[in-house]
């Protein structure tokens, strides 16, 4: 916080600027405008695929079938693989040339896509290594609240007729609400702050076009290649206040919901 207020290169004594930093990020850098929208579209591209994905594959490895536990394993796996060996393995994977998803594509008639040559697509590649690193922690955290949810209320539910999915929507979406508000705030939280998948993806300049120049290769960018730690930290903390009103209001609103119910 103090450093936000300062104009400081790491080399000379820092020099008191007060709010310039500030006013110079919220209303004259046009590059803070693409950055912050291209990390709510990530955001977005991230978190909506992520819960909704998470929810299915939870409630299919919260039922009782022969070998669920091997299935439970793979799920699983991408939690145990660190995020920038899994961003390596993925740049190979969405070489234009000969990747392994062209490759594929090849097969059907499909010609090569630029994955990550082009800002879209570029972004659309980023949103499904997240998404595929972000599923395993969602589908742990919703798989042990449904774990929790009384197997009676199933049992009543079918006596009086109601379907797998209408038991899904009618009881279990309610009744893990809370893990699903955890689930949210936690996924908006890690796009915000993404960074090293960016950065080994399309590397620190923000990718083609600024196709996936987010808050954190901005926030990088200031403070280790332009040297500017005061302008950085004054970023760093309009990200947490973005990230701050972001969870104060969706706490608010699971709050809302509770006393509704």
């Amino acid at each position: 916080l103090y450093m936000s207020f300062q104009d400081w290169d790491l080399f000379t004594p820092a020099r008191f600027v007060g709010l310039a930093n500030f006013g110079h990020l919220l209303t004259a850098d046009p590059l803070f405008l693409i950055a912050l929208r291209n990390t709510v579209v990530y955001t977005v591209g991230t978190l909506v695929p992520t819960v909704l994905i998470s929810l299915v594959v939870a409630a299919l490895l919260n039922r009782k079938l022969k070998g669920i536990s091997i299935f439970r394993t793979v799920i699983f796996l991408p939690l145990a693989v660190s995020s920038v060996v899994t961003a390596v393995v993925w740049h190979f994977v969405f070489n234009t040339d000969d990747g392994l998803l062209n490759t594929m594509l090849g097969w059907i008639g499909i010609g090569p896509v630029p994955w990550l040559l082009e800002p879209g697509w570029a972004m659309v590649s980023l949103c499904m290594v997240s998404v595929w690193k972000s599923v395993p922690f969602a589908t742990v955290v919703l798989l042990a609240a449904m774990a929790g949810v009384p197997h009676t209320l199933y049992e009543a539910a079918r006596i009086d007729g109601a379907s797998e999915l209408r038991q899904f929507f009618s009881i279990t979406v309610p009744l893990i609400r809370g893990a699903l508000s955890f689930v949210v705030v936690i996924s908006i939280i890690n796009a915000f702050q993404a960074f090293d998948q960016v950065y080994v993806l399309t590397g620190g300049h923000g990718g083609p076009e600024t196709g996936t120049y987010v808050l954190g290769i901005m926030l990088f960018q200031h403070a280790f290649a332009f040297l500017d730690f005061g302008y950085a930290s004054a970023l760093a903390w309009v990200m947490f206040a973005i990230l701050l009103s972001l969870t104060a209001l969706q706490l608010w609103l699971s709050r809302r919901r509770s006393l509704e119910l």
